[in-house]
C-alpha cells in the first residue's frame, strides 16, 4: 500500500508541505513549526500570517503518522471557566457522570476565562492525549480553536455558543432573559436594572439582548444608566450593583445575569440596607441548590444542567467515533422558577 505523504493537498491535488506554508507566509519553516506546535513565542502578526497561509494552501499537519502510534485513551478533557462558579461546578459534575456512564474518564482544567490560559489548557489536555475536549470558550477563543483544529482534536462547545462550525450545545438566553424583564414589568416596575456578565462572552451578549427585548416588549425605554457590568464574578457585581443604587433614579427591580454575580449583588443590597423585595425586586439567571433557602427565596432562570451534560457528552463521543460527520447544534430551554424575591407569592 502506498503511504500518504506528510501535509495536505491543494486544489490541483499536489502535496502541500510545511515549506509551502513558509514560502506563502514569508517566514522560515522553523517559524511555521513553532506556530503549529506552540513551542516558542511568535509575534501575533507573524502568527496570523502563518495561519492565513495554512488556510490558503490547505496544509494539514501530518496527524496520520501520529495517530498510528497514538492509541485511544478513553479520556475526555473538560475546559471550563471559573469552576468555582456554582453553575459550572454543577455542570462539570454532570459532565463527569455522563462521561463515566460511557466508560470515559475526565480531566478537568480551569481556563479562568483567560484566552492565554485557555490555549495553555488546550495544549496540556492535547499533550495528555485526551480523545476529545468539551470547551466553554473564553471571550477570545480564536487561538485555542485554531490550535485544536490544526491538530484535528474533536471539540464540543458547551454553554457559550459562538457559531464556530463545531458541535455546540447551550441554553437559550435571549427569550429567557426577556421573560424575566416582562415578568418584572408586569408587576409594575418601570426602572429595571441589570448586572451583566463578562464582556465578550456569548452568554453575556445574548442576555443583554434579551434584557433589551424584554424592555421593548414591555414598552419601556432602554436606559444606559440601568446597565452595569459585573464581569461574571461576585465582587465586580457587588460594585456594579452599588453603582446602580447610586444613580439619580435607581432601579426598583434588578436582574443579575449569573448566580456568582447574584451573591455580589445581594451583598451590595445588604450594604445599602435594602430589603428584597420590599425596597427592590430581584431576579437572576441561573438557579442553584440554595436559591430557595434565602429569605426571600430567589426567583431565577434554571438551566437544564443534566440535559446539557448529556447532550455534550453524546456529541463528543459521537465526534470521536465519527470525525467527518457534519457539526450539530442544540439549544435547550431553561425554566423560570417563581419564588418570592421578585415580589410574587411563590
Amino acid at each position: 500500500m502506498r503511504r500518504k505523504p506528510a501535509g495536505g493537498t491543494g486544489d490541483n491535488g499536489a502535496v502541500v508541505k510545511m515549506s509551502d506554508v513558509a514560502r506563502q507566509a514569508r517566514v522560515s519553516v522553523t517559524t511555521v513549526s513553532h506556530v503549529l506546535n506552540e513551542t516558542r513565542f511568535v509575534a501575533p502578526e507573524t502568527r496570523e500570517a502563518v495561519l492565513n497561509a495554512i488556510r490558503e494552501t490547505g496544509y494539514v499537519p501530518n496527524t496520520i503518522a501520529r495517530s498510528l502510534v497514538r492509541s485511544k485513551t478513553d479520556t475526555i478533557g473538560l475546559a471550563l471557566s471559573a469552576i468555582s462558579n456554582p453553575y459550572f461546578g454543577e455542570l462539570a459534575h454532570h459532565l463527569q457522570t455522563e462521561a463515566e456512564l460511557r466508560r470515559y474518564s475526565v480531566l478537568i482544567a480551569d481556563t479562568h476565562d483567560d484566552p492565554e490560559r485557555e490555549l495553555k489548557v488546550a495544549r496540556d489536555l492535547h499533550e495528555r492525549r485526551v480523545d476529545g475536549i468539551i470547551l466553554a470558550p473564553s471571550p477570545a477563543p480564536g487561538p485555542t480553536l485554531d490550535y485544536l483544529r490544526l491538530r484535528q482534536v474533536p471539540v464540543v462547545i458547551v454553554d457559550r455558543m459562538i457559531g464556530s462550525g463545531l458541535d455546540e450545545v447551550g441554553t437559550e438566553n435571549i427569550e429567557a432573559t426577556s421573560q424575566l424583564v416582562e415578568h418584572l414589568a408586569g408587576l409594575g416596575h418601570q426602572r429595571i436594572g441589570m448586572v451583566t456578565g463578562l464582556a465578550g462572552l456569548a452568554t453575556s451578549e445574548e442576555r443583554v439582548k434579551g434584557y433589551r427585548l424584554g424592555l421593548e416588549r414591555s414598552n419601556l425605554k432602554y436606559d444606559d444608566a440601568l446597565l452595569r457590568g459585573g464581569a461574571s464574578d461576585a465582587e465586580p457585581a457587588r460594585g456594579a450593583t452599588a453603582q446602580l443604587l447610586q444613580t439619580p433614579k435607581p432601579p426598583t427591580a434588578l436582574i443579575v445575569a449569573n448566580n456568582q454575580m447574584t451573591i455580589g449583588a445581594m451583598r451590595a443590597l445588604r450594604d445599602a440596607g435594602l430589603s428584597v423585595p420590599t425596597d427592590i425586586a430581584l431576579a437572576a439567571f441561573d438557579d442553584f441548590d440554595w436559591a430557595d433557602l434565602f429569605s426571600p427565596r430567589l426567583t431565577t432562570i434554571a438551566q437544564p444542567h443534566r440535559e446539557l451534560a448529556a447532550h455534550a457528552v453524546e456529541l463528543i463521543t459521537s465526534r470521536i467515533a465519527h470525525p467527518d460527520e457534519p457539526p450539530r447544534s442544540h439549544r435547550l430551554e431553561p425554566t423560570l422558577i417563581h419564588r418570592n424575591s421578585c415580589g410574587c407569592q411563590s
